[in-house]
């Protein structure tokens, strides 16, 4: 029984059945990007219902292949996201994405870790509850203005390391990049704008999700992976595409619309993946 949730139903025959349909294998990554897209973000939050409910992998192998495919569409969006803001203005907040890198490395280690130890049945139930935090994170900092707790010097760097380890568990656990809790955490601990804030995010998650990623390639069920490139590229080439096209439609449609319906979205998929067996 102990390798059965590592081989099929993750590999061989069901990693061909799901290239049998590579246009809705690209389509969905799309969906994810443009979701994510319009509200200037990466979206593998939603990417991981689409892993689970639609294509029936593992709770653990959704998670690795939403960490690969989340890599990937952070490596591509961070030269352009660097370039939109100077070297100059990134330097003189070096000392943030240190803080939370010295908390997020250890987190994402950690996080990995948990998520390979858990019995299946147990990371369902943690992803829908850390899809319903997302929901409910996405709702708070999208509606409501994000101000400066102004701490002392050494609590700051406690609260940032805090933060950035808490941070590292949920991006670990969830296969995200963690973006969606970066951004208003540098806001809110450091005082940053929010246009600096989403370049450090970026420096802060690549390197975090490199450890998660070196954490999971130690584990049985990193196989599933290789057992999968060709899905893995058609959905990430899809979430990149679909970034994009979600960029040019920012602002189309209002917030109080869009981030209702999208933490509508997460909650519901949250209940399925909790009850997923």
């Amino acid at each position: 029984m102990k390798g059965t949730v590592n081989v099929s139903p993750d590999q061989g025959l069901a990693a061909t059945a799901r290239l049998g349909s590579a246009p809705w294998v690209f389509g969905a990554g799309a969906m994810v990007g443009v979701l994510g897209g319009m509200i200037g973000l990466g979206g593998a939050e939603f990417r991981l219902p689409f892993l689970i409910g639609m294509f029936g992998f593992a709770a653990l192998s959704a998670v690795i292949l939403n960490k690969a495919m989340s890599l990937v569409v952070v490596v591509t969006a961070l030269p352009a996201r660097l370039a939109a803001v100077s070297f100059g203005d990134l330097g003189s907040h070096w000392t943030i994405a240190v803080n939370l890198l010295a908390g997020s490395l250890l987190g994402a280690w950690a996080g990995a870790s948990w998520a390979v130890r858990m019995r299946s049945a147990t990371l369902y139930k943690v992803l829908a509850v850390l899809m319903a935090g997302m929901a409910a994170a996405l709702v708070v900092t999208r509606t409501t203005a994000v101000g400066t707790l102004d701490l002392p010097g050494p609590v700051q760097v406690v609260a940032g390391v805090v933060a950035g380890f808490g941070i590292g568990v949920v991006a670990a656990i969830m296969g995200v990049a963690g973006g969606e809790l970066l951004i208003p955490t540098i806001v809110l601990l450091f005082g940053a704008d929010v246009k600096p804030a989403g370049s450090l995010s970026l420096l802060v998650s690549l390197p975090t999700m490199l450890v998660a990623f070196a954490r999971y390639s130690r584990d049985g069920s990193f196989a599933v992976l290789g057992a999968n490139l060709r899905f893995t590229a058609l959905m990430a080439g899809g979430s990149i595409a679909g970034a994009l096209l979600g960029g040019l439609l920012l602002g189309v449609v209002p917030d109080p619309v869009l981030i209702p319906a999208l933490a509508v979205i997460l909650l519901v998929s949250a209940v399925k993946v909790a009850r997923h067996t």
